[in-house]
């Protein structure tokens, strides 16, 4: 069976999409690449042989010949995509977030529901990196005993525009680093509480959170848009018998002038390519068999993903912790 697969959004993260859908997963095809800039939908199409291109995304939901969609197209756009190809009976890679509105994710679930069957992967491709794996076999094989802590760091080597806030860092950000925390434990997020440093400039300064899980475990989280320095993650799974830690893969190092320098990345395609490419053809498998992949992010996952953010924000501005007001998780997410 060959899936004929639409990208929706042409922009940097649609464009690697299209890229892996059309070089490196077997039995898809790109059907379609959509962009409500037609210049930069025509480019992408051209630069991947995809079969058509157009710069009307909502007609391109109804279209006939295409079997599945990635969804890369503005944060806004997400969730009332979603539902239209939920009601189409379509399966949907959907980049994070599903919505940054709580009442849009639970809408979202609700269509789903409703169907009776999964038809969204929300976008979360560090559940396919190699270190996380290597965290979550470590912790499943008690290596480590029992985990007490998660700590994460994701830094950005600028912002993407001079308006970029604090509560942009906690919603846009770190929902990677929220997700992550739930996949690995296998927790949900009881409380958050967020702070910022002050910078000597105007530019956005770094936000830490301190999240509480419902199985007593505490996870960091430092937000740095503005590290100066090039893309920098790093995680640490602290246990009672040990630790594991991310490392940062560098092909190279250069030796001169009597200093050594190891290079960053400035964004973090490079870094999780290889990810990105086993999380697209997880997502092949479950349009072809309709049974949602054991390490693919859920609407629900997107849901907890947004309320952990969106508490994030709310304890940003308060001071003080906040309590994260989770519904009861519906037996269909089970």
């Amino acid at each position: 069976m060959v899936v004929r697969v639409a990208v929706i959004g042409a922009g940097v993260m649609g464009a690697d999409h299209a890229k892996i859908i059309a070089q490196d997963v077997p039995n898809a095809c790109l059907q379609l690449v959509c962009d409500m800039d037609g210049a930069r939908a025509r480019a992408v199409a051209d630069a991947t042989s995809a079969v058509d291109c157009t710069d009307g995304p909502e007609a391109a939901l109804l279209r006939e010949d295409i079997d599945a969609v990635i969804i890369a197209s503005p944060d806004f756009t997400h969730a009332p995509y979603t539902k239209t190809l939920i009601a189409r009976g379509k399966r949907v890679l959907c980049e994070k977030p599903l919505s940054q509105k709580i009442d849009e994710c639970l809408d979202v679930m609700a269509a789903e529901q409703a169907t009776g069957s999964p038809h969204i992967m929300v976008g979360f491709m560090r559940r396919y990196d190699r270190a996380y794996l290597d965290m979550r076999e470590a912790l499943a094989k008690g290596v480590l005993g029992r985990a007490l802590m998660m700590h994460n760091f994701h830094r950005n080597l600028a912002t993407p525009y001079p308006s970029f806030t604090g509560a942009m860092a906690i919603t846009n950000s770190a929902p990677h680093e929220f997700d992550i925390a739930r996949y690995l434990l296998g927790v949900e997020v009881t409380t958050i509480t967020a702070h910022q440093p002050k910078r000597s400039d105007d530019v956005v300064a770094p936000v830490v959170m301190v999240l509480e899980t419902d199985d007593d475990q505490l996870i960091t989280v430092e937000v740095n848009n503005n590290a100066a320095y090039g893309y920098d993650v790093r995680a640490e799974l602290v246990g009672e018998l040990g630790s594991i830690s991310t490392n940062k893969v560098a092909h190279s190092r250069l030796d001169a002038r009597l200093s050594s320098a190891i290079r960053y990345d400035e964004d973090w395609r490079g870094h999780y390519h290889d990810a990105y490419v086993a999380q697209n053809r997880d997502f092949m498998g479950f349009v072809q068999t309709g049974i949602l992949p054991e390490a693919a992010a859920s609407t629900w996952d997107g849901y907890a993903a947004a309320l952990v953010a969106d508490t994030g924000v709310r304890a940003l501005h308060s001071g003080v912790k906040e309590r994260v007001e989770m519904i009861k998780k519906p037996a269909f997410y089970a």
